[in-house]
C-alpha cells in the first residue's frame, strides 16, 4: 500500500480527530439519565458509530421514557456535545500532521462522520484544521448512516473522486465496515476508549495512532 494508490484521504471525526467518544458517552448518560432511562458508557458501547437520531431510536425501542420526545432527547445531547466539545476538544495524536503532509503530497483530504454539522462546525472550530478538507459531509444529510456506505461515497464525489482512490481513516467497526462497502481502503485508528474488538481487522490495515500512519507512508 503506497500513497501513489490514492488521490484523496477521506477522515471520520469522532475518535480520529478528537478523542469525542467519551464526551460523547457523558453527554448520553447525563441525558438519559435526566429522562429517567438510566444507561451507562458500557452501554453505548453497542451503538459507536451511528447516529445519534439511530442511537436514540434504538435505545427508545430498548427502553421507552415517558415525558420527552426522542427529538427533545437528541436536541439536548446534541446541545451537551457542543458545550464540551468548546470546552475540552484538541487534536488527537498525529491529526495535524498527518493532514499536513496528505496535502503536501497534493492528496484531495474530505471529512464523512455520522455526527451532525453543527458538531462538525463546532470541531473543525475549535481545533482550527477547517482550512485542510475540500469537502465536509454529514451522514446527517443521507437517507442511511454508517454502516450504509452513502455518506463516503458523497464525499467521494464532492471531492471528484473513484471510490476506489479514496483511502478512508476510521476508528469503529461501523465505519470500517461504511468505508469498505464504499469500495475504499481503510485505515483503522482504534479509539481507546472502546472496548477490544476483534472484527477491527476488516480494516486495511491498523495503526497506534495518525503519527504512525504517516511514518508508514514516509
Amino acid at each position: 500500500m503506497t500513497l501513489a494508490n490514492f488521490e484523496g484521504v477521506i477522515y471520520d471525526m469522532d475518535g480520529v480527530l478528537t478523542d469525542s467518544e467519551p464526551l460523547w458517552k457523558i453527554a448520553m448518560e447525563e441525558v438519559f439519565k435526566s429522562v429517567g432511562c438510566p444507561l451507562t458508557k458500557e452501554d453505548f458501547q453497542r451503538t459507536v458509530g451511528l447516529r445519534i437520531d439511530e442511537v436514540i431510536t434504538y435505545w427508545y425501542h430498548e427502553s421507552p421514557w415517558p415525558d420527552k420526545s426522542p427529538k427533545e432527547v437528541e436536541d439536548a445531547i446534541v446541545q451537551r456535545m457542543i458545550e464540551l466539545l468548546t470546552e475540552r476538544a484538541t487534536p488527537l495524536p498525529g491529526v495535524i500532521e498527518s493532514l499536513k503532509f496528505f496535502t503536501e503530497k497534493g492528496l484531495k483530504i474530505g471529512l464523512a462522520t455520522s455526527s451532525y454539522q453543527v458538531l462538525i462546525n463546532c470541531i473543525l472550530d475549535t481545533l482550527n484544521i477547517r482550512s485542510f478538507f475540500q469537502t465536509v459531509h454529514s451522514a446527517e444529510f443521507e437517507i442511511f448512516g454508517k454502516p450504509h456506505p452513502a455518506v463516503y461515497l458523497t464525499a467521494a464525489k464532492n471531492l471528484g473522486l473513484d471510490p476506489r482512490k479514496c483511502l478512508v481513516i476510521e476508528d469503529s467497526l461501523n465505519g470500517i465496515i461504511s468505508g469498505k462497502a464504499a469500495r475504499m481502503t481503510v485505515i483503522c485508528v482504534p479509539e481507546k476508549t472502546h472496548h477490544p474488538e476483534p472484527k477491527l481487522i476488516l480494516a486495511d490495515a491498523q495503526f497506534e495512532d495518525l503519527n504512525k500512519l504517516v511514518e508508514f507512508f514516509k
